[in-house]
């Protein structure tokens, strides 16, 4: 009974954002006449930080959009940064893969990688929040044990396990972060050939010599390094190539595990 206290005691100490997330802190008994709710102030906050990006974002923006003063909605959500993490939140409601459809481990990563990857494309502030602290939220949770699912059926322990996800999530975040930098700057009128280099090729080629970038040199020449031959590939398939072998490198990894057993 006093282990539980204790546990009681500490879910009490959660920071309010976390506290909301899992559905511990009520709502205002006082508050505006035309009533709010979280899930209406955090959806409205998603909406502009969609299209104006997580810098039009503010208290008093945020209020104004809802037709409240920015203490009515202090009243729900103590602060910006709570706000920021319930964002975080409810973008991170993503559905599992189907279960009953029979995939191997390779396949339930490389779903697992476009899911995150997808959300970083619908949603490009969502790197922008730095990350200050292992997942806690439900949602955020529930990532983790849609990665840890691809390991399910592996002869590995929870830590490596645990490594792998790590491992999945990093890239899966990198990413997303690359592929939100292209298409932010294809909004600000930039060509894919101007962001791949084709318009630099050019250039590149009279400024790089093979005395000073002996190993570069060639790869340029090639055409690979600003992807102007017809073999280079684009950016998706770019990645897909990363993931490849970091899939390749875990599956070594339990081939060698393995053959020591």
């Amino acid at each position: 009974m006093k282990d539980e206290e204790k546990i009681d005691r500490e879910i009490e100490k959660l920071p309010s954002g976390i506290a909301i997330s899992w559905g511990l802190r009520k709502q205002p008994q006082r508050g505006p006449k035309r009533e709010l709710s979280i899930d209406q102030i955090v959806e409205a906050a998603i909406d502009i930080a969609d299209k104006e990006g997580l810098a039009a974002l503010s208290m008093s923006r945020l209020a104004s959009s809802l037709g409240f003063t920015p203490m009515s909605l202090y009243r729900y959500i103590p602060s910006k940064d709570d706000l920021l993490l319930l964002m975080q939140e409810k973008v991170s409601d993503i559905n599992y893969p189907n279960e009953e459809v029979e995939t191997d481990w390779r396949e339930k990563m490389r779903q697992y990688i476009r899911i995150c990857i997808k959300v970083f494309q619908n949603h490009p502030w969502f790197s922008d929040i730095p990350i200050t602290s292992v997942p806690l939220t439900p949602n955020q949770l529930k990532w983790v044990d849609m990665a840890l699912r691809t390991t399910r059926n592996l002869p590995l322990n929870d830590y490596e396990k645990m490594s792998i996800v790590l491992l999945l999530s990093g890239y899966a975040r990198w990413c997303g972060i690359i592929m939100k930098d292209m298409s932010m700057a294809i909004h600000t009128g930039k060509s894919p050939g101007e962001i791949s280099g084709l318009d630099y090729s050019a250039a590149l080629k009279k400024l790089v010599t093979q005395e000073r970038y002996p190993d570069l040199y060639p790869v340029l020449m090639s055409g690979a390094y600003t992807e102007e031959n017809e073999d280079a590939n684009t950016i998706g398939n770019d990645f897909d190539f990363g993931l490849e072998r970091i899939l390749d490198g875990i599956e070594h990894y339990l081939l060698a595990k393995e053959k020591k057993e």
